[in-house]
């Protein structure tokens, strides 16, 4: 048996009284596998341990079945949660760390059916009398899952089980992972902070950032559609490209975002989403452009919504199949806050860098998490005390471009760019998406 479950305005908050989930509020379906996507901090563990009971909620509703189930008990809830450290008991081979929550369950029965069941669903038959001592790390992950498994739970939650594993066996054990639950039909939570688990895995995606939930969709469509900037930034790879712009948009002139020392001119007639452009005329807005959305081709060749700009080499990065080119176009990158921040100046004792500018990166910050607040951290020429560089540049260049590793590219050579409109981003100072524009506008007449 599967089931359903459904959190309404959920909210936790720890002794000082920042909430490190705040007014959560999600549906999953019986037998949906959901994965808690953010980076570290953002509450995606804590909401697991409140579905399972671990943690006590303080706001809202947990609803299982759609019965109240706040105050349920851990064992009454009949889940099963997957560790990110295993958590298998020493002394016990694996048969007996399978079957032990069995015993406990029912103190008579015999678990080695269900036991030798669950080892040939994993292939594990033959590690079934081996202590966790004497098995690796993917070993005693399948263990540590064969536990939850035999239980035959209602729910699966996972907390980010294959993080201790190397890259390899990462890959090989999601592919078990999601035929598994695919087979057994279970509804499943997963939580990770590695987006490629996320997209790879989950039927649905919930991004969470600051204890908000950001967005809650299909990967396909979190990866098109990002709702604000922070969802943009922290799916695919590489990261999308982020940069400041300026919208000009004369009444008699052609409309383009101004990058700096170049500008995007968008093509006539305009598109819908170009269109409500025009209301950001003179404003400072976030341009994103996936790798794939730019391509190295002279400018006489652009396609249909293709526009040029100029990029200098600054670094190449061979990845066999590809390689990821490093641009300076002149831009200024747009700084998304928890993913990134500037480093402090060296030599720079540790006290006096807490001191001078905490306040106001503080104030920042805490803008930054709430519901309503910047996602993204915008620096303003006429600042009276420009925010210092960081000591390391965190990539070179402003612009990463995916291409074909046949292209013999060096540092500083200077080549010509095609722009793709069609997959153009563009953001607001807040980080809410306004271009592509929401698939349906609101109906002013209702």
């Amino acid at each position: 048996m599967t089931r359903a479950i459904s959190l309404h305005d959920v909210s936790k908050a720890y002794t000082r009284g920042a909430r490190v989930v705040d007014r959560l509020s999600l549906d999953i379906a019986p037998g949906e596998f959901l994965v808690l996507l953010g980076p570290s901090g953002c509450g995606k563990s804590t909401v697991l341990r409140m579905i399972a009971g671990l943690e006590e909620i303080d706001e809202g509703e947990l609803l299982l079945d759609g019965e109240y189930a706040n105050d349920l008990s851990p064992s009454g809830r009949d889940m099963a949660m997957v560790f990110q450290n295993f958590a298998l008991y020493p002394n016990m081979t694996s048969r007996n760390n399978i079957g032990f929550p069995l015993r406990i369950e029912s103190p008579g029965a015999d678990p080695s059916l269900r036991v030798d069941a669950t080892a040939r669903m994993l292939g594990i038959e033959d590690l079934l009398d081996r202590l966790p001592g004497q098995l690796s790390g993917g070993e005693r992950q399948r263990v540590a899952m064969g536990r939850a498994i035999a239980r035959h739970p209602s729910a699966f939650l996972m907390d980010e089980p294959l993080s201790n594993l190397d890259a390899k066996l990462r890959t090989h054990l999601r592919a078990e992972i999601s035929q598994l639950t695919k087979e057994l039909g279970v509804t499943t939570i997963y939580v990770t902070h590695d987006q490629a688990e996320a997209m790879s895995l989950g039927d649905r995606v919930a991004v969470l950032r600051g204890g908000v939930l950001q967005q809650v969709d299909s990967p396909r469509a979190v990866y098109a559609l990002p709702g604000n900037v922070f969802v943009a930034a922290f799916i695919g790879t590489p990261r999308i490209n982020l940069l400041r712009g300026l919208v000009r948009a004369p009444l008699d002139g052609a409309m383009t975002i101004s990058l700096g020392k170049q500008f995007l001119r968008l093509p006539e007639p305009l598109s819908l989403d170009h269109q409500l452009l025009r209301v950001q005329q003179g404003r400072e807005v976030i341009v994103g452009l996936r790798s794939e959305a730019v391509r190295i081709a002279k400018h006489s060749s652009a396609r249909p919504g293709e526009v040029p700009l100029t990029g200098l080499v600054e670094h190449v990065e061979f990845q066999g199949h590809e390689i990821l080119v490093h641009f300076d176009t002149g831009s200024s990158p747009a700084v998304v806050p928890e993913l990134e921040a500037p480093r402090p100046r060296p030599g720079r004792p540790a006290r006096r860098r807490r001191r001078e500018g905490s306040v106001l990166t503080r104030l920042r910050e805490r803008t930054a998490a709430g519901r309503a607040g910047p996602v993204v951290a915008l620096e303003h020429p006429g600042d009276a005390e420009p925010r210092p560089a960081p000591a390391e540049p965190r990539l070179p260049g402003d612009l990463i471009v995916r291409t074909t590793p046949d292209l013999a590219l060096r540092h500083g050579m200077q080549v010509p760019l095609l722009v793709d409109l069609a997959h153009l981003f563009v953001f607001d100072q807040h980080g809410d998406r306004i271009c592509p524009s929401p698939a349906h506008l609101p109906d002013l007449e209702e």
